[in-house]
């Protein structure tokens, strides 16, 4: 969903000039996409952003489990 840049600030408890800073950065890197509408400026993440975070969640839980299989092995032969 968008986001007014006004909506933010109070999301994240800060000053108006410096997450407008931040979220250019982050359009930089095509992480967010920001539009005109009057003078507001409406914030959406980029939807692949959602689909890699997926991906690195699934794989962080892939490796959890694995690292846990090797402890319950250690821990059966002690």
């Amino acid at each position: 969903r968008e986001l007014c840049v006004c909506e933010i600030v109070p999301l994240v408890n800060g000053e108006q000039s410096n997450i407008s800073k931040h979220i250019s950065l982050l359009e930089k890197y095509g992480l967010v996409f920001t539009r005109r509408e009057g003078v507001r400026v409406l914030v959406r993440a980029n939807p692949l952003v959602y689909e890699i975070l997926e991906k690195v969640s699934q794989a962080l839980k892939s490796l959890l489990e694995d690292q846990k299989k090797g402890l319950e092995e250690i821990e059966r032969r002690l």
